[in-house]
């Protein structure tokens, strides 16, 4: 049976979709403002504009000063986050009840009218800004290149997830106001927005907020960029073996997926979670608890819109073992994999913690109006939420061993190896609970309150 989280949709008439799920719980609102702009949608040459404006969006805008928008919400017991990926940049703040027209006054400020803000000073900050964040997070982190290394490998020259949001520093530098102000008008409006508000707010009251503050917002964006062709799995292995001081050597195996709204993409999903991403899990059996031979390992599977999306498998090899011997190892398990399929274990494993994650996220005001503004986005129709559980609960053990033989196949594999140099000895260092410990899947928040 479906879930039946309350949710309703209204376009307004300045194309801004508005959806609402009421829940009287606590006496606060989760409001979630997702624009359907992320580096897919740069342009060769003016990469990690998309993560640029994360950041800007926080420095000021025509009404409000640089650093009020924290402080104001702050005062009124509410905080405010934002994240850039590959495929959206999503604003979001937590209110108490009483404070939701204060956001929206300040979302209504920075989404229609920032550009007065954004003066070459402004800009040269915040760029210096993302600088020092790329050689934090990136440049000088142990594997903090490997997604840039993978999607290198995975994706074709030209195609749009080629690069990651960070971009690339010489195209941040030559970008002056005039290329940053287009990149707002193109990119930032109603009608490449969803505003989603999830907590204490009637519907009928949270689209007449909506009207009064945002529904004045003209849209000056371009079309979004037309679909690219869907990719099937590589035609032949790559790999990259980079030598480095690093605490443990990695293995990233990279592989091509369906788009996420394509139906194969959960048999793709689970048929990792078989692999290394559940306790269960066989890479977990035998590498980790069996044979010792990885310290960590973890599977993902990174859905994205644009026709293709990325599997990751990572695994960190045990001290004094041959990565060699773990690569061989997990094309072992891949070829099994497509032969037989997942056990019933790993694919009542892989069900049971999808439910429970899914509906953990659901009773969260702030991951549920994530999940809505995506669904809206991403699936055109919110409602998708509420029936994605029985979508994974649906899915047959067969439809998991197909995509695997499709789609993680070794001879489809893009394998980054990081190695180090001969006679260095270092403690091992295994992944964290989550699996992400180096491997950056989406810019974290430009800033955060509590």
């Amino acid at each position: 049976m479906p879930l039946d989280y309350p949710i309703t949709t209204t376009t307004l008439a300045n194309g801004l979709r508005v959806v609402v799920s009421q829940d009287h719980a606590v006496p606060s609102v989760s409001v979630n403002l997702w624009v359907d702009v992320g580096s897919r949608h740069e342009q060769p040459g003016r990469t990690g504009l998309a993560h640029l404006f994360e950041h800007l969006m926080f420095q000021g805008s025509e009404l409000v000063a640089e650093g009020e928008h924290m402080s104001l919400l702050m005062a009124q017991g509410g905080r405010a986050n934002a994240t850039t990926s590959f495929d959206r940049t999503t604003y979001v703040e937590s209110v108490p009840t009483g404070a939701l027209e204060l956001a929206l006054w300040l979302e209504a400020d920075r989404h229609g009218h920032l550009l007065p803000a954004v003066t070459q000073a402004n800009l040269d900050n915040q760029r210096d800004v993302v600088v020092e964040e790329k050689r934090q997070r990136y440049d000088t982190m142990p594997y903090g290149q490997a997604l840039a290394h993978a999607c290198r490998l995975v994706f074709p020259e030209g195609h749009p997830y080629r690069h990651t949001t960070i971009g690339e520093m010489e195209d941040l530098a030559a970008a002056d106001v005039a290329d940053v102000h287009a990149f707002y008008r193109a990119h930032y409006g109603p009608g490449t927005s969803v505003l989603t508000l999830v907590g204490d707010v009637a519907p009928e009251r949270a689209v007449e907020l909506a009207e009064r503050y945002l529904g004045h917002l003209e849209d000056t964006t371009v079309p979004r960029p037309p679909a690219t062709g869907a990719l099937g799995p590589a035609p032949a292995p790559v790999s990259l073996d980079l030598v480095e001081d690093v605490p443990s050597q990695r293995l990233y195996l990279a592989f091509r997926l369906p788009g996420v709204t394509d139906p194969e993409f959960l048999p793709c999903a689970m048929a990792l979670d078989a692999l290394a991403s559940l306790d269960v899990s066989r890479l977990q059996r035998r590498l980790l608890r069996g044979e010792e031979s990885v310290s960590g390992c973890h599977a993902s599977a990174l859905g994205l819109v644009d026709g293709t999306s990325l599997g990751l498998l990572v695994l960190d090899v045990s001290e004094g073992v041959d990565p060699g011997v773990v690569e061989a190892a997990v094309h072992e398990e891949l070829v099994e994999l497509a032969r037989a399929g997942p056990s019933d274990v790993e694919l009542e494993a892989s069900r049971a913690d999808t439910e429970r994650s899914w509906l953990e996220a659901l009773a969260s005001f702030d991951q549920r109006a994530e999940l809505l503004s995506r669904a809206a986005t991403l699936f055109g129709d919110p409602h998708q939420v509420n029936r994605y559980v029985d979508e994974v609960v649906a899915v047959t053990a067969e439809r998991v061993r197909a995509a695997a033989a499709r789609w993680l196949s070794p001879t489809a594999a893009a394998t980054v190896r990081y190695l180090r140099p001969a006679g260095a000895v270092a403690a091992p260092r295994a992944l964290d609970g989550a699996g992400q410990a180096a491997l950056v899947l989406e810019e974290d928040a430009v800033c955060t309150s509590a």
